[in-house]
């Protein structure tokens, strides 16, 4: 029986593993949010031809790779720094703009209040008003953005809430910021599922404001945690400088450079991610409207919160079920603000998802 206290990630596979007897090649995660599609095709067959690129340094400004990004987020290539992994790039802005005290919008991903702290900073939270479905109400955001802050993050869309800011309000949240010298990095991690990318993503914004950076990688949309690409956008030159100035040199393999410029050129592949990921949305959320006892948040990424109504059923026993089946859901009781009412789940292939509603339909029914 699963602990009050075990909160597993998507990546813990191993650890289900051994704790449930399943072999982790029959575990379907809807815990980890990644592209159900798996990796680019046009990456699976071209990536080996490139082998040879190994027996060559990087080039230490990653030009080719930065081109290509800036073709695929429509920006300025000089406004781009590369990292291993957005995880990186957080660590060295942290490192850099050592934070006293950083206002996190919450419930969110847990890694930034860690990353806060081994840079000697605390952590408080502005918490989504679950009355308001985790919109972001921007009064009461701006009431709590006081002068001892000194760095607002923002996941969006938010992880676990799926609810995002439009490229308007983060507008006014920047305008706010700027007054009171505050920096704000957003992390853009999901904004590539969304079905209005243009409405919420911050990247324009990024030649008008020099207290934002925003952070994105490949892990998710492009199904490749294990290349260990991560990339950030940011007007601001000498932050930019002064990151560069701190990141080891070839931080990223040659063939994880050669694997971005060919992901990002993907166009039949990206389109076709987009389009399955708003279908399944649609479709997952007109089934759970059927359900009585759950209360689900509209989601702008390619996962769904949801909250379960019925009084003798939690998540862990939600998760519990689901995983006998081989289907692991993320049960979010660990997040802030959140309790063991909560879990989220990930769009996956029409099949699976069927498989995982049928199990939760029938608990809650």
């Amino acid at each position: 029986m699963i602990k009050p206290t075990d909160h597993f990630h998507g990546s813990d596979l191993e650890i289900i593993e051994k704790l449930y007897g399943i072999k982790k090649e029959n575990i379907t995660s809807f815990s980890a949010n990644v592209n159900p599609l798996g990796i680019s095709p046009k990456l699976k067959s071209t990536l080996a031809k490139q082998i040879d690129i190994i027996m060559s340094y990087p080039d230490r400004e990653y030009s080719s790779l930065r081109k290509c990004i800036a073709a695929y987020t429509n920006t300025d290539m000089d406004n781009i720094i590369v990292g291993n992994g957005s995880t990186e790039l957080i660590s060295i802005l942290i490192q850099i703009r050592r934070p006293k005290k950083a206002l996190l919008i919450a419930p969110t991903y847990s890694e930034y209040e860690r990353e806060v702290a081994l840079g000697g900073g605390d952590t408080i939270y502005h918490p989504l008003d679950e009355a308001k479905d985790f919109t972001l109400d921007l009064p009461a955001l701006e009431k709590d953005l006081k002068s001892d802050v000194d760095l607002l993050i923002i996941c969006n869309p938010n992880n676990p809430t799926s609810t995002s800011i439009s490229q308007k309000d983060m507008t006014a949240i920047l305008d706010i910021c700027k007054e009171k010298d505050i920096f704000v990095m957003v992390d853009e991690t999901y904004v590539e599922f969304a079905p209005d990318v243009e409405n919420i993503t911050a990247i324009p914004l990024a030649n008008l404001y020099d207290n934002i950076i925003i952070l994105r990688g490949i892990s998710k949309f492009f199904a490749a945690p294990g290349l260990r690409l991560g990339y950030a956008i940011c007007g601001n030159k000498d932050l930019l400088k002064e990151i560069n100035q701190r990141k080891n040199p070839w931080t990223i393999n040659s063939l994880a450079a050669i694997a971005g410029e060919i992901m990002f050129t993907d166009k039949k592949y990206i389109e076709d991610t987009r389009a399955m990921i708003n279908s399944e949305r649609d479709r997952i959320c007109r089934i759970l409207d059927t359900c009585k006892n759950l209360k689900y948040y509209k989601p702008a990424a390619n996962f769904v919160l949801v909250k379960i109504l019925k009084e003798d059923i939690s998540s862990s026993d939600l998760f519990e079920a689901a995983l006998k089946k081989g289907l692991m859901i993320r049960n979010c009781s660990s997040f802030p603000f959140l309790n063991n009412k909560f879990f989220r789940f990930c769009f996956m292939t029409s099949e699976q998802n069927d498989a995982l509603l049928n199990i939760i339909l029938e608990m809650l029914q």
